[in-house]
C-alpha cells in the first residue's frame, strides 16, 4: 500500500459541504486491491483486539458493531484504512466521526476521506492508518501506543486550548465565521472591518495597560490595597538574604511565586521552614529574578470571574489529592483516581491525569512518604502546591453562594484594574461571607483566566461563561459578516468578478477581490499571481479595511484545500466544459459540475445562487439548494427561464438588444447591450453573459437600477481593469487583440467575436497546455483552423509534462484536419511570435494573440506602436 497524494481540506469542498475538515487520501493498494478482510486470516478478531472502541462505528450497518461485521463479511481495505485513521484520533482526545471511501478512474487506486480536528494530527493518522492496516494485512505484529502517544503531543501543541475552543463554539452557534492563525495563535471572529481576537481569555479589546498592571504582581497588590481590598503582605526578593529578611518580617507561613507568571508556575505555598523557603526561592527564580514572599493565607482556593464588568461565575479549585483506603499504596491511590472517565492528557478532557511529578516527589518527602506508602482510611493527601486544573486539580462550582459584597469586590477589582475578561484568585474559609470578615485576601488577578473550571467543573453547574464574552465582542445585531459574493466557472469568472468589485466600488464599498492575476485590496493589487485559492479568499476576509469580498474561486483551489468560508451571500456560476479533464481526478463534465456546484451549496438560505440557464449542467446546479436561485440567459424565450418566473423566480436575460431584469410578469430594462463597453458592441457575446451575472448580483444587493446602468457603462475593458480580458489595441495600420483564453470554450468565445469582424486576414497566436489531454489539444488546432487565417504556433515556458513538439504535432493535427493549406509559422518564444506577427502583418490584418505573459505581451504593443507611429509620420 502506498499513499499517492495527501490533501487537506479547510472548508467545504468537492468532497463535503457539511465536513469542511478533511482529510483526502489518494491510496494505491497495489498487490492488495482485490483482498477483502474476510480472507486475511483473523483479520477481524485482531482488529478488535486492536481497537475495541471501534464497537461504537456503525459505518454503513446503522448500528453499533456495524463496522466489525462488515469486516467480518468482507470490505475493502480502504474502508479499513478510514476507519483506523478516525479511532487513533478519537483514542488521542480528538472525536472525529466523518469517514468515506471512493474508487478512482485507476485500477487499484481509491480516495479515502475522514474527518480531523488538528490538521497535523488527521496527516499523521492518515500515514498511521495505511501503515497498521498493511501490517494486519500481513499479519505482522501492530504496537499502537507509540501512535497514539504521538497523536496526544501534536494535540497538545495543536491545540487552542478549553478557553479559546469554548469562545468559539460560542461564536460558530451565532453563526460568527472564525479564522485560526495558528502563526501568530490568535483566533480571528468575524471577517474583514468586523474581525476581532482572541487568544486564550484574552480578546483584542484587552487593555494592554491593564494586562501590564495584573501581571506585575506587586503593583496589583498595591492598586488593590489602595481601594481597601484585602491582600496579604509581602515583600519583593531577589536575593536569599533578601528572603530571610522578608521571612523576618512576615513571618511562617509564607507563600514563595515568581513576581511575573501565571498558572501556578514556580509557586510554593504553605512553607513553614528556612529550607522550603530556599528551594522555593529557587524555583520561583525559574520563571522570574524579581520573587513574590507573601503570608500564607488560610482557606480555600476560589475563582471569581468577571466579563465585560459583571461577576458571571465562581469556582472552588482544590490541589490535585487522593484519599486513603487503608490497603492501597499512593501510587495505586493515583492510578486509581487517573482512571475517572473525565480525565485525560493536558486539556483533552474536562480534567487532566495527575503526574507524579517533582513537586509531587518534594510533598512526599517533606511529610516523610513514597509512593509506596499506604495511606489510613479517609486519609487526604494533597500532591500539588497549587490548585490549576493542569496539574489534576478538580473545580466545584459556587457560583450561587458568593456573596453579594464579594460580588461587588470582583466587579470592583476589574474596574480598577481596567481588564475586560478578570479573573480574581481568593483565599476564604467561606466566599459565601464577605472576604474582610473571614480574614481571607485576593491573592492575584489574572489577565487571561482559564475558563475550564467553569465551563466543565469537577462538581456543580456549569457555567457558559463563553457567552458574555462573545456578547461582549458582539452585541446582539452588530455585524460579523461581510457579504460574499463568490464566483467560479470554466471561464468568465475574472471579468465577471472584476465587474462586481467595480460595481461595488461605484456603490462606494471597500472591496477586497480575488483574481487569476492577483489579491485587490481597494483597487491596489496587493499580491501578484494566480491568486483564486482559499488562502488568497482568506487574506481578504482577514483585510481589516475591507467590508465586501469578491472571491474568484476556481477548480484548482478547491479541489487542493476546499473554500474558505462556510458561506457566502452570492455564488455565481457562469459554465462548466471540459477543460482540466483529467487533472486532479476530474475525468468527466459531471464531476467538473460538481467542483464548481460546491459555491452554489454554500450560498446561505437568505443568499442567491445566480446561475447559467443556457448550461445544462450549471442548470441542474439548482436542484435541492437551499437558497435563492436567480437565472442568466442570452435567450429570453429560453424555456428554463420562462418557467423559473412563471414560478415567481428572478432572471436576467439578453432581451431584445438589452440587458433585463425579468421578475415575475415584468421586464425591467437595464441598458442596451451595445452601449456596454465590456460587451463590445454586443459582438462579444461571452461578455454579455459575465454582464448578465454581474448584473444580477447588483439587484439582490439591492442596487438601484441607474446604479447598475452606470457602473456597466463605466467598466472600460483595458489591460488596467481586464488584463488578459479581450484586450484590443488599434495600431495605424492593424489591430492586436490579447485574450488569456486556453482552452476550448475560451477559444470559441472568442471565435465567435471574430466572426463579427471584417478585417483580413486573421492571424491566430496560438499554444497548447500540455497538461490537458491530447484530444482537447487537437480540438484546440481545429477550432482555431476555422477562425484564422494564418496561424503562429507557440509554446508556454512551462509545457507541463509534454514536449513542446509533441504539443505542437498535436494542434496541427487538428489545423490541418480542417484547413490542409493553412500558413503555418513555429516559433517558440511568445514575444518574438508577437513581434514576427506585427512586423509582417499586411495593412488592415486582425492579429489574436492567446498569451500566457500578459505584461510582457501589452509592453512589446506599446513598444511597436511608438515605432510605427513615428514611421508613419516620417512617411
Amino acid at each position: 500500500m502506498k499513499v499517492l497524494e495527501l490533501r487537506i481540506m479547510r472548508g467545504p469542498s468537492y468532497w463535503s459541504i457539511r465536513h469542511p475538515k478533511l482529510i483526502v487520501l489518494k491510496l494505491a493498494l497495489n498487490e492488495l486491491q482485490d483482498v477483502k478482510t474476510s480472507e486475511i486470516a483473523n483479520f477481524s478478531a485482531r482488529l478488535e483486539k486492536l481497537f475495541p472502541g471501534m464497537y461504537e462505528h456503525r459505518a454503513s450497518k446503522g448500528t453499533e458493531g456495524g463496522f466489525f461485521r462488515l469486516v467480518q463479511e468482507g470490505t475493502t481495505l480502504s474502508k479499513v484504512v478510514q476507519h483506523i485513521a478516525l479511532e487513533l484520533q478519537t483514542l488521542a482526545g480528538m472525536e472525529c466521526g466523518y469517514g468515506r471511501w471512493y474508487p478512482t478512474a485507476e485500477p487499484g487506486v481509491e480516495h479515502v476521506v475522514f474527518s480531523y480536528q488538528q490538521e497535523r494530527a488527521g496527516e499523521y493518522a492518515a500515514h498511521a492508518a495505511v501503515r497498521i492496516t498493511e501490517a494486519l494485512a500481513r499479519n505482522k505484529k501492530v504496537n499502537i501506543v507509540q501512535d497514539v502517544a504521538k497523536l496526544h503531543q501534536i494535540r497538545e501543541d495543536e491545540y487552542f486550548g478549553p478557553s479559546t475552543e469554548a469562545i468559539v463554539s460560542e461564536a460558530v452557534s451565532r453563526n460568527i465565521p472564525y479564522i485560526n492563525n495558528e502563526k501568530k495563535r490568535l483566533i480571528q471572529l468575524g471577517y474583514g472591518i468586523y474581525q476581532k481576537h482572541v487568544q486564550a481569555a484574552m480578546t483584542s479589546s484587552t487593555s494592554c495597560f491593564a494586562v501590564e498592571n495584573a501581571g506585575d504582581k506587586n503593583a496589583t497588590k498595591l492598586i488593590l490595597e489602595d481601594a481597601g481590598i484585602p491582600v496579604p503582605q509581602g515583600m519583593i526578593v531577589t536575593s536569599a538574604e533578601e528572603l530571610e529578611e522578608a521571612i523576618e518580617k512576615l513571618a511562617y507561613p509564607v507563600v514563595v511565586k515568581p513576581l511575573t507568571g501565571n498558572q501556578g508556575k514556580g509557586a510554593s505555598i504553605n512553607i513553614t521552614n528556612w529550607k522550603d523557603a530556599q528551594k522555593g526561592l529557587q524555583e520561583a527564580q525559574l520563571f522570574s529574578k524579581a520573587v513574590m514572599v507573601e503570608q500564607y493565607i488560610q482557606g480555600h482556593d476560589y475563582r471569581l470571574l468577571v466579563i465585560n464588568g459583571k461577576f458571571v461565575a465562581a469556582a472552588r479549585r482544590t490541589p490535585a489529592m487522593v484519599t486513603g483506603d487503608g490497603t492501597s499504596t499512593i501510587q495505586q491511590l493515583v492510578k486509581e483516581v487517573n482512571k475517572d472517565p473525565r480525565r485525560g492528557i493536558g486539556h483533552e478532557k474536562a480534567l487532566t491525569h495527575i503526574k507524579i511529578d517533582k513537586n509531587t516527589r518534594a510533598i512526599l518527602r517533606e511529610k516523610e512518604l513514597t509512593l509506596k506508602s499506604v495511606l489510613a482510611d479517609g486519609e487526604v493527601l494533597y500532591l500539588k502546591n497549587t490548585a490549576n486544573l493542569s496539574t489534576g486539580g478538580t473545580a466545584t462550582d459556587v457560583t450561587d453562594q458568593v456573596h453579594p459584597y464579594n460580588v461587588l469586590m470582583a466587579e470592583r477589582i476589574a474596574g480598577i484594574i481596567g481588564l475586560d475578561i478578570c479573573g480574581i484568585d481568593v483565599m476564604s474559609t467561606d466566599i459565601a461571607i464577605p472576604l474582610h470578615e473571614t480574614r481571607g485576601a485576593v491573592i492575584e488577578v489574572n489577565a487571561a483566566p482559564g475558563l475550564r473550571m467553569h465551563i466543565s467543573p469537577t462538581e456543580g453547574l456549569a457555567r457558559n461563561v463563553a457567552e458574555p464574552i462573545i456578547n461582549m465582542m458582539f452585541p446582539h445585531g452588530r455585524p460579523s459578516r461581510i457579504p460574499i459574493v463568490a464566483v467560479t466557472g470554466t471561464n468568465g469568472k475574472t471579468t465577471t468578478t472584476r465587474l462586481i468589485a467595480h460595481m461595488l466600488r461605484f456603490k462606494g464599498y471597500q472591496v477586497g477581490y480575488t483574481t487569476t492575476d492577483g489579491i485587490y485590496i481597494q483597487d491596489n493589487k496587493i499580491i501578484t499571481g494566480d491568486t483564486t485559492g482559499s488562502y488568497s479568499s482568506e487574506f481578504v476576509l482577514k483585510d481589516p479595511t475591507v467590508n465586501y469580498a469578491v472571491l474568484e474561486c476556481a477548480r484548482g483551489g478547491i479541489l487542493r484545500s476546499g473554500l474558505a468560508f462556510r458561506q457566502c451571500d452570492i455564488g455565481i456560476v457562469t459554465n462548466v466544459s471540459s477543460d482540466h479533464l483529467g487533472l486532479g481526478d476530474i475525468h468527466s463534465l459531471e464531476q467538473m459540475a460538481q467542483v464548481k456546484a460546491v459555491i452554489p451549496k454554500t450560498v446561505c438560505s437568505q443568499g442567491y445562487a445566480i446561475l447559467n440557464a443556457d448550461d445544462d449542467l450549471v442548470y441542474e446546479m439548482a436542484n435541492g439548494l437551499a437558497c435563492k436561485v436567480a437565472f442568466f440567459s442570452l435567450n429570453e424565450d429560453n424555456p428554463r427561464i420562462l418557467k423559473h418566473i412563471a414560478k415567481g423566480g428572478l432572471a436576467a436575460v439578453l432581451e431584445n438588444g438589452f440587458i433585463s431584469i425579468f421578475k415575475n410578469t415584468y421586464k425591467i430594462r437595464i441598458d442596451r447591450v451595445a452601449d456596454i463597453p465590456l460587451t463590445f458592441g454586443g459582438r462579444a457575446r461571452f461578455n454579455v453573459q459575465n454582464a448578465l451575472a454581474a448584473t444580477l448580483a447588483g439587484y439582490v444587493s439591492h442596487f438601484e437600477v441607474a446604479e447598475i446602468k452606470t457602473a456597466l457603462r463605466t467598466f472600460l475593458p483595458s489591460p488596467e481593469t481586464t488584463p488578459g480580458r479581450m484586450n484590443l489595441f488599434r495600431l495605424p495600420k492593424f489591430e492586436v487583440l490579447i485574450d488569456y483564453a486556453h482552452n476550448t470554450a475560451g477559444l470559441q468565445g472568442i471565435g465567435e467575436f471574430l466572426s463579427e469582424v471584417e478585417a483580413r486576414p486573421k492571424i491566430g497566436i496560438i499554444a497548447g497546455v500540455g497538461d490537458r489531454r491530447a484530444e482537447d489539444i487537437v480540438e484546440m488546432g481545429r477550432l482555431a483552423a476555422a477562425y484564422f487565417d494564418e496561424i503562429i504556433i507557440r509554446q508556454d515556458k512551462d509545457t507541463r509534462g509534454r514536449s513542446g513538439d509533441e504539443i505542437n504535432m498535436m494542434l496541427k493535427e487538428g489545423i490541418l484536419a480542417v484547413a490542409p493549406q493553412m500558413k503555418l509559422t513555429e516559433i517558440k518564444q511568445e514575444a518574438r511570435a508577437l513581434a514576427y506577427a506585427m512586423e509582417y502583418a499586411p495593412q488592415g490584418a486582425f492579429i489574436t494573440l492567446f498569451s500566457e505573459d500578459i505584461p510582457e505581451a501589452i509592453k512589446l504593443i506599446e513598444d511597436f506602436r511608438i515605432i510605427q507611429h513615428r514611421n508613419v509620420m516620417i512617411e
